[in-house]
């Protein structure tokens, strides 16, 4: 898929596991279960799945997974077993390797999202794209400095501190253009500022969408996740979304979607739902 000056890549990082309760807030299991099974200790799969956006002068990724170098007691929590580098490799299959990264946009500091933004080596954390600038809402690494209670469990320091120390962390102030094709939106139902990202050009429009709608199911306004610190204002942020997705036919990425990749929204007589699906962005 080309949008304007970029051709986009889909990125591949593995998967890990969550609760599937969790992901779907007030929703029932008998409910949110025909679209998404769960195993025996009611976990659901989560792709992390990236972005990459290539020009003649840059290679952009939108978010990086979850990493390498977990303990023990995270991978039985999160049933995540992908210690191979998997980002790399999906990099290596277009034949770009981690030091060609220009840049790394951000959508939030929850380690699924920037997990790989770091690596471990000569036993310190330095940023795993060394020629990379990245990314992100000031407002929401603030707020990752000092989280709630509630989500303090989704910050890891060292997936994103040293980026900040390194000089590399470039903190966003608002809503803005990062250039002609790509321009930042910002919501703070599911924490605060995180940025989707929105590549456009005169014919079409993919949103990168983040934790906003991770599954394609998600598109329902009640199935709202557990983990989101402001379930009423994702609503909101929903219903401001699918107004101009629907009317303008925008492609909406879904990062965690075990099964599609990109998909439209369509209403009908029974709410908002997925519309069309589109099997790649090759």
């Amino acid at each position: 898929m080309q949008i304007g000056k970029y051709k986009l890549h889909k990125i591949d990082t593995g998967t890990f596991k969550l609760d599937g309760g969790a992901m779907f807030g007030i929703i029932p299991k008998p409910l949110w279960e025909r679209t998404n099974s769960s195993d025996e200790q009611n976990r659901t799969v989560l792709a992390a799945r990236c972005l990459l956006l290539e020009s003649g002068s840059k290679k952009i990724l939108i978010d990086t997974g979850v990493g390498t170098g977990w303990d023990g007691k995270f991978k039985k929590i999160y049933d995540y077993e992908n210690e191979t580098g998997m980002l790399e490799k999906s990099l290596s299959s277009l034949k770009i390797s981690p030091d060609e990264i220009t840049d790394v946009i951000l959508t939030h500091l929850h380690f699924d999202h920037t997990g790989g933004s770091t690596k471990f080596e000569n036993e310190k954390w330095i940023p795993a794209f060394s020629n990379a600038k990245y990314h992100v809402q000031k407002k929401h690494f603030e707020w990752a400095l000092n989280p709630s209670d509630r989500d303090r469990g989704s910050f890891h320091l060292n997936r994103f501190m040293p980026l900040y120390e390194e000089g590399v962390l470039n903190l966003i102030d608002g809503e803005k253009s990062f250039d002609d094709d790509i321009e930042f939106m910002l919501i703070d139902g599911h924490t605060i500022a995180q940025q989707m990202v929105k590549i456009s050009d005169s014919s079409q429009t993919l949103v990168y969408c983040g934790d906003l709608l991770p599954f394609a199911s998600h598109i329902h306004l009640p199935f709202v996740m557990g983990y989101d610190i402001q379930p009423i204002k994702t609503i909101e942020e929903k219903k401001a979304l699918y107004k101009n997705a629907i009317e303008e036919e925008w492609k909406i990425y879904f990062e965690h979607d075990e099964n599609i990749a990109i998909g439209t929204i369509k209403q009908t007589e029974k709410g908002f739902t997925l519309g069309k699906i589109i099997d790649s962005v090759e």
